[in-house]
């Protein structure tokens, strides 16, 4: 702060001495001498030639009107302003009112080199360097700018004009008299073809000079290049210069040229304890070289070690306090393969402890973070991958088998906290054939397995708490078994699907066989799997046979009356292993019992056993069979039944119920019972009528045998 100060103080006064200076030079007197660059004011009445100003050029002569060049430079003002009376006496008569005046004092100067306007330009007489570049059009890229010369006939003076914009003190810039040379030089980095360079490049190329003083830096940098010596640099300041090194570089080993003295220079010793007496000397056309990091084999008493899948394995001199944590994190943490789940950290002394970072990250961890001593070393081993060919990356207490109908069927790494869904969703999930009512696990451990089944897709379903799954361990096989094949397929694979899963169609249905069956479903699905019952199927007597209790039963249904009542309850409940039978109506009529039937024999259009129930009468079984026939006895149709256990017989007269309709003349007729029509002929009047006409008719022979 007090240097900036000093310098803010030494540029305010240089700026009041240079202000008092244009002050005094611009205050006209008539024994200060005229200069190049003099503007003057010739004031002789009546004459408009006159009227403007008179500026006294660079070989000190002005133009005047009517008489020509005059040369005034170096006269006093009223020894000019004789010269210019004398001169004008020639044209001009009345000259007793002539006045010449010094109007104005200016710089006629050149300036030259890498400036984008070079000439000469006209200054004010209290312009500096910095003035006539700015009227020249600025400098050009490329300029060196350490290096201007300032050309006063045979006397060249030298100076940093790059100080100067640096430091502002006016003093470094020389001042300017009338005829001067301001020259700009280019810098020797532009090379000797005119080539349009960016501001960039040459930046990035740096801004040593070829007198020797300049100090080169090369090797791993950003920007190597050639740089101007400045009393009190130092190497880390020239190697900032050059853009800093690259992640490449070899910080340990860098090396500084003096001469014919090299040293070595250790930046990431310096950086670590800020050591001053470290630095190197660094010296007017020095060399410095930052070298590429190679390789090297580390060891040491305070070395650890990082190997396996992370950024940057390798060795790590270990500092004090230095933790598991900063030792992985230097050497760029785990990459997208390391299975952290199974990290080891290797002693010195051989013992290896384990350390489950996922978990802990996770606040899953169940041990502590190990200390590293040194010596140690960190392994980070690699995830092992799903498609990988070789099981043996994983051990078998920590993996687990799936098996069956996945998308991917495995061995998979295993972890406590893991559920049956998350093996599942890492095999890929279920294939369409995979029947997920049915699970299967099979459990290990000493010596010893045992097997249990999880119904996963009522879980799913409907759901339940997560404690519902079950518990799953490394060692353990889950098989997820197949989806039963369709009844038309190879007939062979029925051995794949257990019987305790099993339900049997039979009978009169679309395609009758063995079906996957569960307590989720009910009978109208079997009926449905089957394709349903054929045409002929008699829905009236279905029945479904439960299997697997100590007495046999059996359960009739009437599905035509479901179907005409909706009556759920009529709906049997069926179990795997049981046996659904659908009887045909074109079935053999021994396979019906006579209890079943009733029997309608006699004088009718279809005599033969009928079905029947409770809601039909005699006429609807006589209509079922055809009806009475021509000859049928109608009056003396007999009824045949067992009551108590005893046969009964009734008659009933349909000839009179057909004239009356007394419903309640109508016999009851149950399942079992026989109804028998009687002919006429065993009628007691045509019994009579067939006696006499045998009468009739053997009358007639003795007649005849008498005439004869």
């Amino acid at each position: 702060m007090c240097t900036a100060m000093h310098w803010f103080k030494k540029l305010i006064i240089g700026i009041a001495f240079a202000c008092a200076a244009s002050i005094a030079q611009a205050a006209p007197t008539e024994n200060q001498p005229l200069q190049v660059g003099d503007v003057l004011k010739i004031f002789l009445p009546g004459e408009e030639a006159f009227d403007q100003a008179f500026q006294i050029r660079a070989d000190g002569s002005v133009i005047l009107p009517e008489v020509g060049e005059i040369d005034l430079a170096g006269m006093p003002l009223s020894e000019a302003e004789q010269t210019i009376r004398d001169r004008l006496s020639v044209a001009y008569r009345d000259l007793g009112r002539l006045e010449v005046s010094l109007s104005d004092r200016r710089l006629l100067i050149q300036v030259l080199g890498l400036v984008n306007e070079p000439g000469e330009v006209d200054l004010a007489a209290t312009a500096n360097i910095q003035t006539a570049i700015q009227v020249a059009g600025g400098l050009k890229q490329g300029a060196q700018l350490d290096r201007l010369q300032l050309r006063r006939g045979s006397l060249v003076v030298t100076f940093n004009y790059k100080e100067y914009l640096d430091t502002g003190d006016i003093a470094i810039l020389p001042s300017l008299k009338p005829k001067d040379i301001v020259f700009v030089p280019a810098s020797p980095l532009i090379g000797n073809v005119q080539v349009n360079f960016d501001a960039q490049t040459l930046t990035a190329a740096g801004d040593g000079t070829e007198d020797g003083t300049a100090v080169k830096v090369f090797g791993e940098v950003i920007s190597p290049g050639s740089f101007a010596y400045k009393t009190g640099q130092s190497v880390v300041d020239l190697i900032m210069r050059a853009g800093g090194v690259t992640r490449y570089a070899g910080v340990e080993k860098i090396r500084v040229m003096n001469g014919d003295e090299p040293a070595l220079f250790d930046l990431k010793q310096y950086l670590d304890t800020g050591d001053k007496d470290s630095l190197p000397e660094i010296r007017p056309g020095s060399t410095i070289y930052v070298p590429i990091r190679v390789e090297e084999v580390k060891s040491g008493g305070r070395t650890v070690y990082v190997m396996g899948e992370v950024a940057k394995p390798g060795a790590f001199e270990m500092t004090e306090g230095a933790s598991f944590f900063d030792i992985l994190a230097n050497s760029g943490g785990p990459n997208r393969y390391a299975e952290t789940r199974q990290l080891r950290v290797i002693r010195a002394n051989g013992e290896v402890v384990p350390f489950d970072l996922g978990g802990y990250t996770e606040g899953r961890g169940t041990n502590q973070v190990p200390v590293i001593q040194p010596g140690d070393a960190i392994f980070v081993p690699e995830k092992a991958d799903q498609l990988e060919k070789s099981w043996l990356k994983i051990s078998p207490e920590r993996a687990i088998q799936i098996i069956g109908q996945v998308v991917r069927p495995g061995r998979y790494e295993w972890s406590d906290e893991m559920s049956m869904l998350d093996l599942l969703a890492h095999a890929g999930g279920p294939t369409r054939q995979a029947d997920m009512s049915k699970l299967q696990i099979l459990k290990t451990g000493e010596g010893k397995a045992s097997t249990i089944d999880f119904d996963l897709q009522k879980f799913i379903d409907h759901g339940g708490a997560l404690s519902d799954l079950p518990v799953l361990k490394a060692g353990y096989t889950v098989m997820i078994p197949e989806l039963p094949r369709d009844p038309s397929d190879n007939k062979a694979q029925w051995v794949r699907q257990a019987s305790d899963r099993s339900i049997y169609v039979m009978g009169a249905v679309g395609s009758p066989g063995r079906y996957a069956f569960n307590d989720n479903l009910h009978f109208l699905d079997i009926i449905a799997a089957a394709d349903g019952p054929r045409t002929d199927a008699d829905l009236q007597n279905i029945r479904v046979t439960h299997r697997g209790h100590s007495d046999s039963r059996v359960t009739p249904l009437n599905l035509s009356l479901y179907f005409e009542t909706g009556d759920e309850t009529l709906l049997p409940r069926v179990l795997p292993g049981d046996v659904i039978y659908v009887p045909s109506r074109n079935r053999d009529w021994t396979e019906v019992p006579s209890g079943q039937m009733v029997r309608v024999i006699g004088s009718v259009g279809s005599p033969g056993r009928y079905k029947f129930d409770d809601s039909m009468t005699i006429l609807d079984l006589l209509a079922e069979a055809g009806g009475p026939s021509a000859d049928a006895w109608a009056e003396k149709i007999v009824v045949v039944n067992l009551v108590e256990g005893e046969p009964k017989a009734q008659a009933f007269d349909l000839v009179n119920f057909a004239r009356q309709g007394d419903f309640g003349s109508l016999p009851v007729i149950r399942a079992g019972d026989t109804v028998y029509v009687p002919s006429i002929e065993q009628s007691d009047w045509k019994i009579f009528m067939n006696g006499v006409r045998d009468v009739v008719s053997i009358t007639s022979v003795f007649a005849l045998l008498g005439g004869l």
